[in-house]
């Protein structure tokens, strides 16, 4: 599904289409921040230079390899923006900033096109 979300951006920011683009750009970086992993705790030695704090010492120190998702799980991240998006929308339209509801659940209606019917 990635791979379709990455070739369908680019194709809404060929044309213009400010909604989609927003919308996969958010889902890309969601799925993107899912499988992210925290870097390992390493300790620091007595020994040289004072080192910053909180930095790791060693050239690809810091360096984690990233989780790989699911489709399935993809299509969870996915079906959370949505959820996202409409919960949004809903907050937008009962404070009466009807413009800004209506943008959200266009954004939606593009995710949700990715997603499994059921």
């Amino acid at each position: 599904m990635r791979a379709v979300l990455r070739r369908d951006l680019t194709n809404a920011i060929r044309t213009r289409d400010a909604v989609a683009a927003s919308a996969l750009r958010a889902a890309l970086a969601a799925i993107e921040n899912a499988e992210a992993v925290a870097a390992p705790e390493t300790r620091i030695s007595g020994t040289g230079p004072s080192p910053v704090a909180g930095a790791l010492v060693g050239l690809g120190a810091a360096e984690v390899p990233r989780r790989e998702l699911t489709e399935a799980e993809v299509e969870e991240i996915v079906r959370g923006e949505v959820a996202d998006l409409l919960a949004a929308a809903g907050e937008y339209a009962h404070r009466g900033q009807h413009a800004r509801a209506e943008r959200l659940r266009a954004e939606a209606a593009v995710l949700s096109r990715y997603l499994a019917s059921g």
